[in-house]
This record gives C-alpha cells, structure tokens and sequence, in this order.
C-alpha cells in the first residue's frame, strides 16, 4: 500500500508537461467559475452599459451597444482562460503557447466586436446617400466588414509567429495567375462598381434591356444583379451586360406618356371635327389625371388623311407613373373619348375598301332553260328569254 500510494503521489505531484493534477484540477475550477458567472457579471455589465447609452439623445449607441454583446459575453471566457493558465504556473514553450493562446482570444473578441459594430455604424455613411447610392454604401459596408476580417486574421497569425508579408506575396502571385483565368469576374466587379456609381439604377426599379430582361432589380452584388421579371421568374443578368448595354429605367420617369391615333368617319363634317378636338382638349387640360401642358408636350390635332378615316392625334401625359393607376386613367379617357364622338354625331372609321362597276358587257349568252320533267320542248313551244 506504501508503494502504491507512493505512486499515486508521484503522479498527482508530475501531471502532464511537469503541472501537477491539483493545479489543474483548481485551474479547472476557476474556469468553470467564470462560466458560472458569466451570465451574472455581463447581465449587470450590459445593464450598466445600457442605462449609460440610454442618456444620450442618439440611438446609434444602442445599436451599437446591441450589436456587441455577444463579444462582450465572451469576455468572461477569455478571463476565465487567462487565469486558469495562470494557476497552471507554465514554464518555457507549454508557458509561451499559453500566452499565445490568451492573446489571440483577446484579438477575436476585439476584431469580432469591430465586426458586428460596423453594421450599425454604417448608419453614418447613408449620411452620405446624397453622393453616393444605397447599393453603393452597401457595398463599403461589406468591404469594411472584409477589411476587418482579414486584418485580425493577420494579428492573430503574427502573434503566433507567422510572418504575413510571404502570405500576402504568395497570394499575390497566385492573384496573377487567377485574374487570367478570372477576366470576366472582375470585369462584372467593375462593371457593377460603374453600375452604382452612375446611378443607373436601383433596388425596386423597373429596367428594361433590350435583348436581355425586363423588371424589377432586387439585388445588386459583386457579379451580376438580380431581376425579377414580371412572370415572377428570376433573372441573374452579368453586370458587364447592364454596364455595356442601353438600360431603360421605367422608375425614374416623371410622368407617363399616352398617344393615341383616332379614326373618324371620313363623312364627318369640319364642325363635328372642331366639336370632338375641342371637347377632348378640354377634358384632359381639366382632369387631374393628366399632367398640365405647361410641364410637357400636350396635342390633340387633326392629323392626317388616311385611307380609310380622319385621324386625330392624342399625345399627353399622365401625372402618376404607377402602371395601375395609369391603366385607369386610360380607361376614363376611352369613355370619354368616345362619349363626345357619339354626341357629336359621328362615329369611329374602320378598314373598308368600295368597288365601283363603271359598266356591264353589252351582249351576254341566253341562259338555258331546261323543259320540265326532262322532255323536250314541242314545235309549237318556245323558250322565253329573260329579260335584263
């Protein structure tokens, strides 16, 4: 039993790496306490904290104070951590693996912090909305967000001794050999770059290329633009096509156009014709449907002579550049339209095409009468010759 217990004695006192199991049994201990209070010390943490942001007049520190609140509830783990190893007392590369370990957790907690603060800090660049577009500042976001990735994945690797400087030169020359093969992924990136610098279009804007896609842009990324067509199919267009092609950007109309060729009746009298122009031009000058001549190009003239009616020309513009509502104020303007045609006492011309006969020839065969019941005339019968 002596040298048994003497064994036993001599392993708790050697342990693992020259740490006897009682420091690592207490330096569980004190790592588990900090689990234990972890909830603890970041609720009444975060409750300060809140009640500090709560006094001033912005928001934008409660969302920020939102955002990092996982980091900050991880900090707990991090002490934890640290004075765990502290009680293991650590000597030479087991003592300088374990400082490395400790710094690079103090390095995520921050860089993850910074990560999660940049979504509601970029509230500040929408400042900048004036200048640049929304998808724009997006994607500075997103490049923020990149930056501070790759930056705390390099503090963490010079902490542990590797050099990023060869890194970033190896991935530079791997770089070289990608962009040859990857001409068109950059082109799209320009292109999409150029896409949201010009302005060209938007998030819920109704484009139409043509050739290529009509309707509603929902996503703009780094390669290529979203659009969802109005059969609700979806569309992944290359940026490069959109940056290189005529776009038509229906939203960004100010108003929307009607224009309308009217056929009359060619038996339409000049003052019928005064009558229908004047009552139309007076319709759409006093509805509030139709935007006023004063802003755009409003007409209702006779036109021409065609082969077949008198035609009037309708060109004027809606107030609303909604589909619906200009769908319905085309409707109103039919009824109307149509309305004062009627009262005027003519009507709208159709395709007809008359044929005049000047005469018929003079001499025509007699038409063959056969005798009834298939038997022949007899001698003193004779066959009356129609006249005409």
């Amino acid at each position: 039993m002596n040298e048994f217990w003497a064994l036993v004695a001599e392993v708790w006192r050697h342990g693992v790496a020259g740490v006897d199991v009682g420091r690592m049994v207490v330096a569980l201990g004190v790592f588990l306490l900090f689990l234990f209070l972890r909830g603890l010390l970041t609720r009444f943490l975060m409750a300060w904290l809140r009640a500090v942001v709560r006094r001033t007049a912005t928001t934008l520190d409660d969302q920020v104070l939102e955002a990092v609140e996982p980091p900050v509830r991880f900090v707990p783990v991090v002490m934890g951590v640290f004075f765990a190893l502290q009680v293991l007392e650590l000597a030479g590369t087991p003592a300088e693996m374990a400082s490395s370990f400790v710094r690079s957790l103090i390095a995520f907690t921050i860089f993850w912090a910074l990560y999660r603060a940049i979504g509601p800090l970029s509230i500040l660049l929408h400042q900048l909305a004036r200048i640049f577009t929304t998808e724009l500042i997006e994607w500075m976001t997103r490049a923020l967000r990149v930056a501070v990735f790759v930056i705390g994945a390099a503090a963490v690797l010079e902490i542990w001794g590797i050099q990023v400087g060869p890194i970033i030169a190896g991935f530079g020359l791997l770089g070289v050999a990608v962009a040859l093969g990857a001409q068109d992924l950059f082109k799209n990136l320009i292109a999409g770059l150029l896409i949201l610098a010009e302005k060209r279009f938007r998030k819920g804007d109704w484009i139409n290329v043509a050739g290529v896609v009509e309707g509603t842009v929902e996503a703009i990324g780094f390669r290529s633009t979203l659009v969802r067509r109005f059969d609700k199919a979806p569309v992944m267009v290359p940026n490069s096509q959109l940056s290189d092609s005529a776009v038509i950007n229906f939203s960004a109309m100010t108003h929307r156009r009607i224009k309308w060729m009217i056929g009359l009746e060619y038996g339409t009298s000049i003052d019928q014709l005064r009558r229908i122009r004047d009552g139309i031009e007076a319709y759409i000058h006093e509805t509030e449907d139709f935007a006023p001549a004063s802003e755009v190009s409003t007409f209702v003239r006779i036109d021409r002579f065609s082969d077949n009616s008198i035609d009037i020309l309708l060109y004027c513009f809606t107030k609303t550049t909604v589909w619906g509502e200009w769908l319905a104020a085309k409707e109103r303007l039919a009824y109307k339209v149509k309305e004062i045609v009627e009262e005027a006492g003519t009507g709208f011309a159709f395709p007809s095409r008359s044929l005049y006969v000047e005469s018929l020839p003079g001499e025509r065969p007699e038409p063959f009468v056969p005798p009834a019941d298939g038997a022949a005339p007899a001698a003193s019968e004779t066959v009356t010759r129609p006249s005409g």
